[in-house]
């Protein structure tokens, strides 16, 4: 099972267990986090209606927040004279991902036991 995620502007394909680094979000590592879902995907069947997923939640738990590579920007202009190199480091939040919706939970052999 897997669903398809849209924050800061981006799309993601996510599964429970999945950590992911998205643009930096406004929570403290130890938080729960929901994000919107486009698609979700079972084995047997894929949702894409806006309407059936409208209401739909991927919940994550903020794993850090930290600062991405280093990206470098040249700006150059031939026979000018004129280059610029500058750096950008963007600030990113790792997510791990806990639970997608209509998720089915495994049986723990506790309540197996209690079944018999």
């Amino acid at each position: 099972m897997y669903a398809i995620v849209t924050t800061g502007g981006k799309q993601y394909k996510v599964a429970k267990g999945d950590v992911i680094d998205v643009e930096k979000l406004d929570a403290q590592p130890g938080d729960t986090v929901e994000l919107d879902v486009l698609m979700l995907s079972d084995d047997t069947k894929v949702t894409v209606d806006p309407a059936a997923v409208e209401n739909l939640k991927v919940t994550c738990n903020v794993v850090d927040q930290f600062k991405g590579e280093k990206q470098l920007v040249f700006k150059f202009k031939k026979r000018k004279r004129y280059h610029r190199l500058n750096g950008h480091r963007q600030n990113l939040t790792k997510l791990e991902v806990v639970s997608l919706p209509g998720e089915k939970e495994p049986a723990t052999e506790a309540s197996t036991v209690e079944a018999e």
